[in-house]
């Protein structure tokens, strides 16, 4: 796996983490925020042809 894939991959992860929390402590600002860059992520990411699997969000 080359630097830009598992740099990309762990951006992801932690985006969905970040989301994840932001949902549990209702902060629908920062949920909407991390939406937004998980979803940028997820464009790049089909745009390079990385495979991210399953999401947990």
């Amino acid at each position: 796996m080359d630097a830009f894939t598992a740099g990309l991959l762990q951006r992801i992860q932690t985006t969905e983490s970040d989301l994840t929390k932001a949902r549990e402590t209702g902060d629908d600002f920062l949920a909407d925020v991390e939406q937004g860059e998980l979803d940028d992520l997820h464009r790049l990411a089909a745009e390079h042809g990385v495979h991210i699997g399953a999401t947990s969000v």
